[in-house]
């Protein structure tokens, strides 16, 4: 993989109540949980695709910005 393939897109995601989960899934064959965090109202974060990061599963109400637009999630 060269760096550009590496080095993805960012997103943003502020919980806007207590207990927001964001969960990392792996790229390859199998798809798995590989990492976990909980936010708390107000909190934000600022997440990356990698090399090991294919994709994101975001739990509870949250607003979600990415270079695509915004979304809110648990609505």
């Amino acid at each position: 993989m060269t760096d550009a393939e590496i080095t993805g897109d960012y997103i943003v995601v502020k919980a806007l109540e207590n207990g927001v989960t964001i969960i990392g899934l792996t790229r390859g064959h199998d798809t798995k949980f590989h990492h976990t965090e909980k936010l708390d109202k107000g909190e934000v974060m600022i997440a990356q695709f990698t090399e090991h990061t294919s994709a994101m599963k975001i739990r509870g109400k949250a607003q979600i910005l990415t270079k695509h637009g915004a979304v809110e999630s648990g609505i």
